[in-house]
């Protein structure tokens, strides 16, 4: 029974504006009450979940729809929390979930609850389509992912692994469209950087306002964060950036595939990315694909404007490339601030690099190839991080992959004001999703 798509569309939009509309903002997080809305869905459509809180309010949802065994599950996998939104800086209320203009907005639009939606209504429609599953085909929503994911899926892999052991899962992290030197590609994230977050401080003689001294805790402070904000970092070039880059130079103008392969030489980057007609947005990704990257993001100093302080401290969000390590990092920072800069590690996550060669890659590979015939589907790094890094301990391997047709630059809103999607986005990526968990989980015996 082929789906109505037109009605899936008014359902998946219906599932985000009540998702959004669930503030469940990481502090403090309350995503029982988004998975408690799940739990209500699924129940009415036949499917039974279990919600387990790691902490009060912090709820974790499990479903699944049986298989029969022939092959080992699949995993779609989404987190329900979402970052502190400014609301006086947005053109809509960040938790109003408001269609308007083609575009559905709030917070957890864009990360990660259309994800959510969209995977709800993929499940939602083969329960009722009645398929045999070669597959069991697990849903977790999960909360936490933006502080770490301890008490998400970090804790469901410690706790509950039982309910969510599954050979693949479909995660954040992938799916979006890009269009690069008149060529466009999908990206199937099969890598993700690890975290390496430190406190950087300085120390200095105290004393009077009233009396500079180059001892100056604050200025040390500085200097270092401004010699971290000019130095570029040494390239590491992984097995995943090498196969995205080189999969992009294969397509583009053959001038500009030697500028992108030059890409992957220390010694030729910074040219061949000064030289590629691209955005901001496509260098700054290129070079985090491509290096360590360290941000100074929280300053600390002083109690009182008349006294300088003893000590100053920066906060800095510190990524690591697969095959590279905190220490590794701690070395190429030494390097550009110096010996006498105390540095404290605040985390240390390893990074993930996945193998793509796989039935769900090709299966995925293929449905898109019938959406986007021209474009190309690449294995992709992710520069941040997501939850894949605890599922994975289970020997899970995770894909992200939220299937979206663009534009890049709606990406940039991630994090920032006015997030928002588009409900051609929603309605596409829900049917592409459909398509991928379907043909790979369908058990039709030949």
């Amino acid at each position: 029974m082929t789906p109505n798509w037109d009605a899936v569309r008014q359902e998946v939009t219906g599932y985000l504006q009540d998702l959004v509309r669930i503030d469940t903002t990481n502090p403090p997080g309350n995503e029982t009450l988004a998975a408690e809305y799940l739990a209500a869905v699924l129940q009415r459509e036949g499917i039974q979940p279990t919600i387990v809180e790691s902490a009060p309010g912090r709820g974790n949802l499990v479903a699944r729809l049986r298989g029969d065994g022939r092959a080992a599950p699949l995993m779609l996998m989404v987190h329900l929390d979402v970052v502190t939104a400014e609301a006086d800086q947005w053109t809509r209320p960040p938790f109003s979930g408001d269609v308007s203009g083609g575009y559905l907005w709030g917070r957890g639009t864009l990360d990660a609850k259309e994800l959510a939606a969209m995977e709800l209504a993929t499940l939602l429609l083969l329960k009722r389509a009645g398929r045999p599953l070669a597959r069991d085909i697990i849903f977790m929503a999960n909360a936490d992912e933006e502080t770490g994911g301890k008490l998400g899926a970090g804790w469901m892999v410690k706790h509950h692994a039982d309910l969510i052991c599954a050979e693949y899962a479909i995660n954040e992290g992938g799916g979006f469209g890009l269009d690069i030197l008149g060529e466009r590609f999908f990206t199937c994230q099969v890598a993700e950087k690890g975290t390496a977050r430190f406190a950087m401080r300085t120390r200095g003689r105290p004393g009077h306002g009233s009396q500079p001294t180059r001892d100056n805790a604050v200025l040390k402070l500085a200097d270092a964060i401004q010699k971290i904000g000019a130095t570029e970092l040494p390239l590491h070039a992984t097995a995943t950036t090498r196969l995205f880059v080189g999969g992009v130079a294969a397509k583009v103008e053959r001038h500009y595939g030697l500028d992108l392969q030059a890409l992957l030489e220390p010694r030729k980057y910074r040219v061949a990315v000064e030289r590629l007609p691209i955005d901001d947005g496509l260098r700054a990704m290129f070079y985090a694909m491509l290096h360590n990257t360290v941000t100074p993001t929280m300053l600390n100093a002083g109690c009182k404007i008349n006294v300088i302080p003893s000590v100053a401290e920066a906060r800095c969000d510190a990524r690591v490339l697969p095959g590279q390590s905190a220490q590794d990092l701690l070395a190429e920072v030494r390097g550009v601030v110096g010996k006498e800069v105390e540095i404290e590690f605040l985390d240390d996550t390893p990074a993930l690099e996945t193998e793509y060669r796989t039935p769900l890659f090709e299966t995925i590979r293929c449905v898109m190839k019938r959406y986007a015939p021209r474009a190309t589907l690449l294995p992709y790094l992710v520069t941040g991080a997501t939850d894949a890094r605890h599922v994975s301990k289970l020997g899970t391997k995770v894909y992200g992959f939220g299937p979206m047709l663009g534009p890049t630059a709606e990406l940039d809103r991630i994090h920032g004001h006015d997030e928002r999607i588009s409900i051609e986005n929603l309605a596409f990526g829900t049917r592409v999703l459909y398509d991928i968990v379907s043909e790979f989980c369908g058990g039709e015996r030949r």
